[in-house]
């Protein structure tokens, strides 16, 4: 577990501190009251209605006390600029609010799951640079950035993730797709909710610190609606036939970041932490 836990805090590196690339250049139109930002306005939309998720947003932390209930000993792991009870619960294991023996791993599932908690996940992919994927890569404290154009919503990560491209021009995935890190992406409306759905994965990456496993039958479907000015609510639905026996949902919530942007980052530039993971 312990070695689980500071490979979780090996993926984040830099990323969960403050970025700030421009200084003294607010962001536009943000709504203030009381001389902050308001986070509670009205949602933005877009020329024909829709809500404008653009912005750069992270991903709410579950909160230390439940982070500490869940994973014991978290707490003594905690050093200046790196406190992994305020990462995501279900960055450390999607399955963090069900017990072990109800995980619906099949068995070809548990085939690729158990050698990694053996070495208690010590190949985690970012820890040798890799991209951390979907869901991993929304689960971290750092910030991404959403670009909403017409036919198209970008998002671009804060080092831990290549490009995403979600499209909203009508296209339909293709039937064989080659197989990549961040999969494809189509989104529609659902009222003010979009629903994106991807496919054509590869099967590189995890789920979680916790090395549960994503095989190129992964298929997700989120539904992202950002309910005001300051907060989007996303739910995850994952359905991997090639490591589960059922579909299974998670909920997070993103906070906007007023004033703050993303910077570029390399991970294997200067890179130290991976040969102190035994």
């Amino acid at each position: 577990m312990r070695t689980t836990i500071v490979a979780a805090i090996l993926c984040t590196g830099a990323v969960i501190s403050g970025h700030a690339q421009w200084l003294n250049h607010p962001t536009a139109g943000v709504p203030i009251k009381d001389g902050k930002p308001n986070l509670s306005a009205p949602a933005p939309r877009t020329a024909d209605g829709k809500p404008d998720l653009s912005g750069v947003w992270t991903t709410d932390s579950t909160g230390p006390e439940e982070m500490t209930r869940l994973f014991p000993g978290l707490d003594t792991l905690a050093v200046p600029g790196d406190d992994p009870r305020f990462l995501h619960k279900y960055f450390m294991n999607v399955f963090a609010d069900i017990k072990p023996e109800d995980t619906p791993l099949s068995p070809q599932g548990a085939k690729i799951f158990l050698p990694r908690a053996k070495t208690m996940s010590r190949d985690v992919p970012t820890s040798h640079c890799l991209p951390a994927g979907v869901p991993m890569g929304d689960l971290l404290p750092a910030p991404r950035r959403f670009i909403q154009l017409p036919g198209l919503l970008v998002v671009l990560y804060d080092g831990i993730n290549p490009q995403r491209m979600i499209y909203t021009d009508g296209r339909k995935h293709e039937a064989e797709p080659l197989p990549t890190w961040m999969g494809y992406s189509v989104g529609t409306w659902d009222g003010d909710t979009l629903v994106v759905d991807s496919r054509g994965f590869n099967d590189r990456t995890w789920l979680d610190a916790f090395g549960h496993p994503r095989t190129e039958s992964m298929h997700i479907v989120e539904r992202i609606r950002r309910r005001d000015f300051g907060h989007i609510d996303v739910q995850m639905t994952f359905d991997d036939s090639g490591a589960y026996t059922k579909p299974f949902s998670i909920r997070f919530t993103q906070t906007l970041q007023p004033n703050m942007d993303i910077i570029e980052g390399v991970c294997a530039e200067n890179e130290k932490d991976r040969a102190h993971l035994q």
